[in-house]
């Protein structure tokens, strides 16, 4: 039994056997470009900045994709071994550029299903705070200097690591310092003036999701039966295809959208 899940007993015989048929992640590997129009955001945020309260696009998007997984829990599924789970708790793992070139770091935030846009907007703010300090030192940070400090240990310990997370007894300690097990990636691309990618799936860990935002452009969009043009946010979605049917994905998906062209929605606790 897995400390960072719980086996799901009851999938579809078709999902139960699809590990087996596609064993590796990167060959269930599913892209979409998720065009979100930026407007309705920029409204809010400013909304709310003259209310006192600051608000990010990150943020935004970080709880608009929390709130989409508590109405579709199989978003936090991942799959290990050839078996499909659901995960315990929910967690997002992002890169933190450090000042200087080329320094980053990288870890992850905790979240909690019932967070809204402000509680989120919090863990987003202090995640990055703690990150970005120079010489800060993240659970990650650590054990890779652990593993640096002794001539050949990498090898050893990664293949450790690996074969206890095989046999599903990884600790949680060892789980917490990873960002490769995580309910879904972040990255954003805008950051450092770059276009969306589709960014692979780790094959090491547990990420299904990984979602890299890039800079702003213009689409062509239908509405109303004509076509307008829209400044949008572009997403690129890499998704495990063996969690949960497309459908599914596509009914995530619309809820993300409906969330983002209407923040307010992401205020309290779901459900309410």
């Amino acid at each position: 039994m897995r400390q960072d899940g719980t086996r799901v007993k009851d999938a579809d015989p078709m999902y139960t056997i699809a590990p087996y048929v596609m064993d590796k992640r990167y060959d269930a590997q599913n892209m979409i470009t998720l065009d979100i129009p930026v407007e309705p955001m920029r409204k809010y945020i400013q909304k709310k900045r003259r209310e006192g309260v600051a608000i990010s696009h990150m943020a935004l998007i970080a709880a608009a994709y929390l709130r989409a997984a508590w109405e579709y829990p199989r978003l936090n599924r991942f799959i290990a071994n050839k078996r499909i789970y659901q995960r315990n708790h929910f967690c997002v793992a992002m890169v933190v550029l450090k000042p200087g070139d080329d320094n980053a770091t990288m870890s992850k935030m905790y979240f909690d299903m019932e967070d809204d846009i402000f509680t989120v907007q919090e863990k987003v703010e202090k995640y990055i705070a703690e990150n970005k300090v120079p010489q800060g030192v993240n659970s990650l940070d650590s054990l890779m200097r652990t593993l640096l400090r002794i001539p050949g240990l990498v090898g050893f310990g990664v293949g450790l690591i690996k074969l206890l997370d095989k046999l599903n007894l990884i600790p949680m300690k060892l789980i917490d310092a990873s960002p490769f097990h995580a309910s879904m990636t972040m990255s954003n691309l805008a950051s450092i003036r770059t276009n969306h990618i589709y960014h692979h799936l780790y094959e090491f860990g547990t990420t299904s999701v990984f979602i890299a935002m890039g800079n702003m452009r213009e689409v062509a969009m239908r509405e109303r039966g004509e076509t307008v043009v829209k400044r949008c946010i572009p997403l690129g979605v890499v998704m495990d295809e063996r969690i949960c049917s497309g459908s599914y994905f596509a009914g995530a998906f619309a809820r993300i959208r409906a969330y983002l062209a209407n923040p307010e929605l992401l205020e309290g606790a779901p459900g309410k």
